[in-house]
Parts: C-alpha cells; structure tokens; sequence
C-alpha cells in the first residue's frame, strides 16, 4: 500500500522555539563545501544489541577499505526516547554526522529547524533511495512525495499481534488457526485465556502514557480497520469517526473486563507467562526464539480482513544526514554502502528487521528459505503505512494518547467523549500551523 504523505509547508505546525533556537546557533558549516569534503565521521545507532552488532561489522568493513574516511559507531544518546535525545543534540550542536535511527515522527521539526540535509543534493541521491525502496520512498519525501528526501527510508517492524501457542493450547485455542481476526473474536479469545485460567492477562500493551505508545494498541488496528487511513489527513484528525469508534471500544472492553492490565509490568510478561499476546514487529523473534513458542497473526479489524489485504504499522526507522556534518561526501558514500543489497541483507541477519527495500522475498530468497518465521513479516511490510507527516507530531500524538488513556484505559471519560475531544485538540493544533 502507498500511502501519501502531506507536504511540509504551509500546514505544518510551528517549530519548537527552543529547537529552532539552538539550530541557529550553532557553529556554522559551510554546506557548499562540506557536500565535497571527505574525512572522519561519526554514526548514531540503537542500543539495540542486534543493531549495534550490524553498526559494528558495517563500520569495520567500510574502515578497512577508507584509511582516511574512518568512521567511528556510538549509540544514540541517552534520554526518555530517542526523539528527544537527538532534539537535544541538535540544539546543543552536538549530532554525529548521521543517525540509523531516525523517527519519521520526529524528522519534520528537525527539517524545519535547518537540523538536516536533503540527501538529493547528492550525485545520484535520488536515484539510490527510489531504486531501493521503489514507489513507497515518496511517502518519505517532502512537498507530497515529490519533494527532496531528508530522509531514507531505512527499515520498518511492521506490527502484528504475537500469541504464545501454549497458553492458547490451554485455553482451548487452535494456535494453528486462532481465529481471531474480528473484534469480537479477538475479544472472545481474550475472554477465553483468561477465565480458563491458562493466563492472566490476554495482552498487556504499556498503559504508560508515552507519546509512542498509541502506535503499539489502537494505531495499527485503526489502519486495519480504515484501510490504512492515518490520523491526520488533509489537514484533519480521522480517528473522531465509527472506524476509530470501533477500535477504541474494543480497547475499552479490553480493559474494563480485565483482559488488559492497567498498571505496567515489571518484568516480560511474554517470558514470564502473564500474557498471552502483545503487539509487536518482527524484532521479537530474536527476543523470544528461546524463550517460548510463538506464533503471529495480523492484527484485527472490525469484520475481519484477508491477511493478505490488511495493513498495519509500519514502525519504520530511517536514516538522516545531520547539518552539522563537515564531510557530508563521506557521510552520503557510506550511508549508500550502508543500505547496499548487501549491507541490507546483513541488517535482516542479524537483527530480522526488514530493510524497506522493494520485493524482500525475492532479493533475499535463501534466508527467508532458513527462516520462515519472518516470511510473514517481509509479506507484511509491502501492506504498511507510517505515521503522518506534520512538524510537531509528537505533540499531536501525545494529545491522542492522553486522551485515549482518559477514556479507553482508565475510564475517566467515555471513549466518544475521549476520540471526540482529542480530536478537537489536534485539529485546532493543525489548523493553527495552517494559518
């Protein structure tokens, strides 16, 4: 599915002043002359143990053939997330000259800030993002797809629901064939696990209220069951609708029946046995593969939809060039030798995250042969859409996720009222940046 992204400009909201601020103070780079300097450079990479071992042997390779262009690997610095970690960088000019981490929640403020640089100014930029990731890169790209790519699209987790086959065994669920496609199968197979006592919880997503959080529960059942429709298009919320009605109800009886904890837990409640699913991408299967015996299933839609026609989150990192690089010539040849057939292939190795590269079954053929766990997810990320693209994103969904909390977790409001009155927050964000 392509999903089509809005443009950059007039409608998007306002940078944050501080960001904006600390963009304008750092030390300047001549940009005319870095995008032809060669030199040293540094790469920001996840904490995640299976990307580092990628960033390590990615960085060695390209060391041992550029005596004079080396490249030096640290992890991205620490913070409550990594948005707001490299937002902090980027006020404070310290960024490295790129991050393999970059979240396209995130990525407008930084755009609008002067934080990057648009990879097509680059000989053959263009034509190495498109060629490798085909027509989905334009969802990436500014001015509605046709603009320039201050990003490449990197990788994407696209998010289905992982069950644990024994606990469904126990409570009388066929793990071959769970049947839970629909909300109201989903939510009687939760009813089932649960009151057969095989385990006592059915799923347990964070009821945190992190501004992430909403792409683990209501998000990617809201792009099943809309079809892949984001929360914001064409200026306006969606989700205030029957579509986002029927998600966000079935979350509200998830949890008022007990089938869903409402406090977070304080180990892995997937290892420990305390829940039997939880929403998740293809990163798991390395997390639990000695752990216990998984199996997955597409998330589920109102009436239920053919796996082969739904579509979900894709949860996609992506990598960005930072403004502050002085040898931008280095960084743009390493970052194509980064995410070449080759080092993409050894990215879906070592950690089972899909490149968002075209036709993964049919590039990689002999590891999906040795791996077929993760056939279903390379088969799902051709059937994903992201998050919208709107300068103060995080903002937005935080007002989403506040609300949601209010009224589907806790129940402090009604899920009408709570779809209802985030609706009108974000709108009136929205608008706000349109005038």
């Amino acid at each position: 599915m392509t999903l089509t992204r809005r443009a950059l400009g007039a409608t998007a909201l306002a940078v944050p002043p501080t960001l904006a601020a600390g963009a304008c103070s750092r030390s300047a780079v001549d940009a005319e002359q870095a995008a032809t300097t060669r030199g040293a450079i540094r790469i920001w990479v996840s904490n995640n143990e299976q990307e580092l071992a990628w960033g390590e042997a990615v960085t060695a390779a390209w060391n041992a053939e550029h005596p004079d262009e080396q490249v030096t690997l640290q992890e991205v610095p620490a913070g409550a997330s990594s948005e707001e970690a490299i937002s902090a960088a980027i006020v404070a000019g310290t960024t490295a000259d790129l991050v393999f981490n970059a979240s396209p929640a995130a990525l407008p403020d930084w755009v609008r800030a002067g934080g990057l640089v648009d990879l097509t100014t680059f000989e053959g930029g263009r034509e190495h993002i498109e060629s490798r990731t085909g027509q989905r890169a334009r969802d990436y790209a500014e001015d509605g797809g046709q603009g320039g790519y201050y990003q490449l699209p990197w990788k994407s987790n696209p998010v289905m629901v992982m069950f644990n086959k024994e606990i469904f065994a126990a409570a009388g669920i066929d793990p071959g064939s769970p049947g839970m496609d629909t909300f109201e199968t989903f939510l009687e197979g939760s009813r089932q696990i649960v009151s057969s006592g095989a385990s006592a919880s059915a799923v347990w997503p964070a009821p945190t209220s992190d501004f992430y959080q909403p792409w683990f529960d209501f998000y990617p059942m809201y792009l099943a069951q809309t079809h892949g429709t984001l929360l914001v298009e064409d200026d306006a919320t969606t989700f205030d609708s029957p579509d986002g009605l029927a998600v966000a109800e079935l979350w509200r009886a998830m949890y008022e029946e007990e089938l869903a904890p409402r406090e977070e837990s304080t180990d892995d409640a997937m290892t420990m046995g305390t829940t039997a699913m939880q929403l998740a991408g293809p990163w798991a299967i390395a997390t639990y593969k000695d752990q216990l015996d998984y199996g997955f299933m597409p998330v589920p839609s109102a009436d239920g939809i053919a796996p082969e026609e739904t579509i979900t989150f894709a949860d996609s990192k992506n990598v960005a060039m930072f403004s502050s690089s002085r040898n931008r010539l280095t960084a743009w040849e390493f970052l194509s030798f980064a995410t070449s057939e080759e080092w993409d292939g050894k990215l879906l190795e070592l950690s089972g995250q899909m490149p968002l590269r075209t036709d993964l079954l049919a590039t990689y053929p002999d590891y999906f042969a040795e791996h077929p766990d993760y056939t279903s997810f390379a088969d799902q990320a051709d059937r994903v859409a992201d998050v919208p693209y709107l300068s103060g994103a995080i903002e937005i969904w935080q007002r989403f996720r506040d609300e949601f909390s209010a009224s589907a977790i806790f129940e402090k409001k009604s899920v009408t009222d709570g779809l209802h009155d985030a609706a009108e927050q974000i709108d009136a964000l929205v608008q706000k940046g349109a005038r």
